[in-house]
């Protein structure tokens, strides 16, 4: 990305892909990034085939996550959509399968390709695309994750969908592809930052059609969550993944997590 952010200076518009690359963390940190120099950022990578494509029985395209950043006027407040193309992420499926919990509708199938709502047949399936089952829109996700598999890996050169690297595999390299933009607003139109406050505004100002839920701004959920783990002095766990977390701990040799109170 600071790459990108440096051709952005230059042109107006930087767009970088990185090549052979491996899990590259949190999308928005990359995105951010650039925000934070006054610029818009979009970050995307492929990942690992764990989505089952819209009337498909296999999985065949990874979460396939899109980012955007942009800079508002306001310090600490930037708009950011950070998202996976699946409806859900692979680690919720595991979550619910930890704490023994069924699976809300339109998140996984199992090995058949038939949704289900067991998270156990749900790990050994897939998760579906973003919308869900075809009848309600998930061509739209599994369209969007393949949009993600051509910005990356077929600009990259790198392996494609069912040919990526299988998750929790160790036998490879991953060799992921990755995608950085970064754009001048100012190349474009005049006090881009200002309105983009003004549009914040705008949306946070809307009437809810629930008092004790007003309509967000992309970005304040994350905001909201930071600010409650910096209250708490930590990230809440559930009991069942500290106990996943040391047993884990005490097979690698290391010290387990420390808990706060």
């Amino acid at each position: 990305m600071d790459l990108a952010v440096a051709k952005a200076r230059q042109c107006g518009v930087g767009w970088v892909v990185a090549a052979n690359s491996t899990h590259f963390g949190i999308a928005g940190h990359y995105s951010l990034r650039a925000a934070g120099h006054g610029l818009i950022g979009l970050a995307f990578t492929n990942a690992s085939p764990i989505l089952v494509p819209t009337r498909a029985k296999q999985p065949a395209l990874g979460t396939n996550p899109v980012c955007m950043a942009a800079p508002t006027d306001r310090p600490g407040e930037p708009f950011l959509l950070d998202m996976a193309t699946s409806a859900v992420a692979y680690g919720k499926v595991e979550m619910k399968h930890r704490t023994g919990q069924q699976l809300p509708a339109g998140w996984a199938v199992d090995s058949e390709g038939r949704e289900t709502r067991d998270s156990e047949a749900g790990l050994h399936g897939g998760v579906l695309p973003l919308g869900g089952l075809e009848e309600t829109s998930g061509y739209k996700g599994y369209g969007l994750a393949l949009m993600v598999e051509i910005l990356c890996s077929l600009l990259a050169g790198t392996p494609v969908g069912p040919s990526v690297r299988a998750w929790k595999s160790d036998t490879a390299p991953a060799r992921l592809g990755q995608c950085f933009v970064a754009v001048d607003p100012s190349a474009f139109a005049p006090d881009f930052s200002g309105r983009l406050s003004e549009v914040a505004d705008v949306f946070r100002g809307l009437e809810p059609a629930d008092p004790d839920s007003p309509v967000l701004f992309p970005g304040d959920p994350e905001r909201a969550r930071e600010a409650d783990c910096a209250r708490r002095g930590g990230v809440a766990y559930h009991v069942n993944q500290l106990a996943h977390l040391a047993a884990l701990a005490q097979e690698c040799g290391v010290e387990p997590m420390r808990t706060v109170d």
